[in-house]
């Protein structure tokens, strides 16, 4: 009988002493859990920057009214599309906004002159 209970005891030893063990490792964890969440606070969001307005360069029609300018006589097409280095379509497309504002007019095949 006495060696029965000195089993029990020490079984009863060996669970409390793998309960303690437990505990200790929940309270652990409970602490590596509360710890971050009062570490944790909202980043505050980075401030875009302004946007920053690029210096616009002269347009097609701006060079190409330079160039009108330069000649008191005219130009032709041909002349133009190798100063300015236009493509066909795009110069075309100057001229004609040019010619509806009034700024040039044609002077026979071709050739254009600043009004």
């Amino acid at each position: 009988m006495m060696k029965q209970l000195k089993k029990d005891m020490h079984a009863v030893v060996r669970d409390l002493k793998r309960l303690t063990q437990k505990t200790e490792k929940i309270v652990k964890e409970l602490e590596k859990l509360e710890k971050p969440q009062a570490l944790k606070r909202p980043k505050p969001k980075a401030k875009k920057k302004p946007m920053v307005k690029k210096a616009k360069g002269k347009s097609p029609g701006d060079t190409v009214l330079a160039i009108f300018k330069k000649r008191k006589k005219g130009i032709d097409a041909a002349t133009l599309k190798k100063m300015t280095g236009l493509k066909d379509n795009s110069l075309r497309s100057v001229i004609f906004r040019l010619r509806q504002k009034g700024e040039i007019k044609s002077e026979g095949n071709g050739l254009y002159i600043k009004i």
